[in-house]
């Protein structure tokens, strides 16, 4: 008897299919069976659904603006029309009004308009948001408002039961449950920093901005991505855990914007056979190739030619781990480093610089550009300049460029940053930009 009753709260908790659950008693020798309602009544109210409008030109079904001129074809009535999208948001804050979403939930909205779990309807606007996390933070009037509380996303742990709720494909409020069964992904997206949870509760499109909750009704992290080849769940799904959309939160409330970390090197991966090759015997690396005067890694006493395997106890394979590591904390923070220097492990602590952020609009550099706003800096994974802004309807989305696109080479000649654009431009009138648009790379042309 006992074996039955365990079979039939495990094969409850872990949700097969509907059927067998119809068929399962209320209880078992007086026992209630386990059930998730009452947490998910706890947490639902904090959740709420997304509504993006947004206008966008109208694409010319003859290509290039001056073909169009110059063979007489007819202009294209309407010209702009508005779109509209849906995601999911999470209440932090109900005193003040803050919600945590998706950056690319809100990206580019003229207006944003959330709904709670009471089918009220309430207007938002962006306080800050940041591309390299997916992280933005909407306020609305806080009003009959309730909050989820944050939990420390350092505690979840593989294996740990979870529940997504959200705003799949516009449907509401839905609930979906699973566990956690990774943590710490990286190469999901080829730009920005990484530290993903990864869950096999559903998320689907429109889930985007939602939350992942633990038992203990906590907030551990923000639906972001899901890997499908068809659009729809396979049980892969991405989380930007709390403790990092939390410090994002921060930083924008406290500076007006996001004040990534910077230590001030230049590295390369290395694996164990080069690492050999310096005397070092370590698995894998980042391997310190030149420091920055008066930077963090020099005031912490780090050379070339060190190797750093770890930050703040968590193994660092490559050259990209490291770049996340340091990326994802704040300017003015501490971090304890392992390296290796002379075949021995040492230990150091750094407190992070700011990295400092060059930008400009695409008017000051060719007229195609004008609408879009640039940044490049000092210490990212890709190389090449972030579109942070596109104004809908200009010469630059008119041609193709969205907020988010790495430019990685113009002209065939790679890039490093805004002075390499503009040498390129001033030399020619027409500009092909190989850009980076997550996973997959295209080509545009300016004119």
């Amino acid at each position: 008897m006992i074996r039955i009753q365990r079979y039939l709260l495990a094969t409850l908790f872990l949700g097969l299919t509907m059927n067998s659950l119809a068929a399962l008693p209320g209880s078992v020798d007086g026992e209630p069976l386990p059930s998730l309602a009452p947490l998910v009544k706890q947490v639902s109210p904090a959740v709420v659904n997304i509504r993006v409008s947004q206008t966008v030109q109208a694409q010319s079904p003859y290509g290039d603006e001056m073909f169009r001129r110059f063979f007489g074809l007819p202009e294209i009535p309407g010209g702009s029309r508005e779109v509209q999208s849906a995601g999911s948001g999470v209440i932090v804050d109900a005193e003040n009004g803050y919600i945590l979403t998706n950056h690319h939930v809100v990206e580019g909205a003229d207006r944003i308009q959330i709904s709670l779990l009471n089918d009220s309807t309430l207007d938002a606007e962006i306080v800050g948001s940041d591309p390299a996390t997916d992280i933005a933070l909407l306020k609305v009037e806080p009003k009959n408002l309730v909050q989820i509380d944050i939990g420390d996303s350092h505690e979840v742990e593989v294996g740990d039961f979870v529940i997504a709720i959200g705003n799949p494909f516009g449907l509401g409020h839905t609930v979906t449950s699973g566990i956690v069964s990774a943590l710490g992904r990286t190469g999901i997206s080829r730009s920005g920093y990484e530290d993903f949870i990864q869950t096999d509760a559903s998320i689907n499109p429109g889930n985007s901005g939602g939350a992942l909750v633990n038992m203990r009704g906590e907030l551990v992290g923000i639906n972001s991505a899901i890997i499908s080849r068809t659009g729809g769940n396979v049980g892969i799904g991405f989380a930007v855990p709390s403790a990092i959309a939390q410090s994002i939160m921060r930083q924008i409330l406290d500076f007006g914007e996001v004040r990534r970390g910077l230590l001030g090197v230049s590295i390369q991966t290395i694996d164990s056979e080069s690492a050999k090759a310096l005397g070092a015997e370590v698995e894998a690396g980042a391997l310190i190739a030149s420091i920055e005067p008066g930077s963090a890694a020099e005031e912490a006493g780090l050379r070339v030619d060190d190797i750093i395997t770890k930050v703040d106890e968590k193994k660092i394979n490559n050259s990209r781990e490291l770049a996340n590591a340091i990326g994802l904390k704040g300017s003015g923070e501490k971090v304890s480093i392992e390296y290796v220097r002379d075949g021995k492990a040492r230990n150091v602590t750094a407190t992070l610089g700011q990295q400092q952020i060059a930008r400009s609009g695409g008017s000051e550099i060719h007229p195609g550009l004008e609408g879009a706003q640039f940044s490049s800096t000092s210490a990212t994974a890709t190389r090449g300049i972030e579109v942070t802004e596109v104004e809908p309807g200009s010469p630059a989305a008119q041609r193709g460029l969205r907020a988010g696109d790495i430019i990685t080479a113009v002209n065939r000649q790679p890039i490093q940053g805004l002075r390499d654009l503009r040498e390129i431009a001033r030399q020619s009138s027409i500009l092909f930009l190989l850009v980076q648009r997550g996973d997959r790379a295209l080509m545009l042309q300016i004119r």
